[in-house]
């Protein structure tokens, strides 16, 4: 009896190390090949906050050799412009509502490098500009508001310079974003970065009509002076 109780206790000792011994061991950082490393936060941004939450990188793009991050809140509510190491530019248009997301940042190349930055916002699209002269990057100054829900970068103008185009209803005496201005024919205007307005397209009856829609692309031939 006393045989057998010793040896039920060896047996049952031995399958408790083999359990402990089999068991998957939990996945660490930086382990053997075939372990699933545990995530690491990404890289925080130092010194820089959007609004009262810390910042993450939602939309990227080098231009000008220069690296142009666009950072936001969870929400994409709060945005800023990180141009280059060192410098923070807050969006203008975070004042506006818009929601910023991964394809809000739009950069070309040329003769003078230009970023746009866009989001919805209620009743259409507000895009903000930023331009680099002599290596410096400045914003506008002016956000641009489309009630026709698009405002992109393309160089109408031929110039070597991207231009803003803006598509908005044309519909004086209402107010944006009614129900009459709703209804209404749409055109493109385009906006040379350094002289302001140049012209408009014609009226259509809907903004897919415009070529290229949503990526709306225009050329001089399609400008014509804007309504007065």
């Amino acid at each position: 009896m006393l045989f057998t109780a010793l040896l039920a206790v060896v047996v049952t000792a031995g399958v408790i190390v083999a359990v402990i011994l089999l068991r998957p061991q939990a996945p660490t950082s930086g382990g053997a090949p075939g372990a699933y490393p545990v995530p690491e936060p990404g890289p925080a941004t130092p010194g820089v906050n959007c609004g009262h939450s810390a910042c993450r990188e939602i939309g990227a793009m080098t231009v000008g050799g220069v690296p142009v991050v666009l950072l936001a809140d969870e929400a994409g509510k709060q945005g800023v412009v990180k141009i280059g190491a060192d410098t923070v530019i807050p969006l203008m248009i975070n004042d506006m509502g818009v929601t910023l997301k991964g394809d809000s940042l739009r950069c070309v190349d040329g003769a003078t490098p230009v970023c746009l930055v866009r989001g919805e916002v209620g009743g259409g699209s507000a895009g903000e500009l930023f331009v680099a002269r002599g290596g410096i990057w400045r914003d506008t100054g002016k956000p641009y508001f489309s009630d026709a829900g698009t405002v992109a970068l393309g160089d109408v103008t031929a110039d070597g310079v991207a231009d803003v185009i803006v598509v908005r209803h044309e519909c004086p005496g209402a107010q944006s974003g009614s129900a009459r201005c709703a209804a209404a024919p749409v055109l493109a205007e385009v906006y040379d970065v350094g002289r302001g307005s140049v012209g408009c397209t014609r009226r259509y009856t809907s903004p897919s009509e415009l070529r290229g829609w949503p990526d709306v692309r225009l050329t001089k031939a399609d400008l014509r002076p804007c309504p007065s």
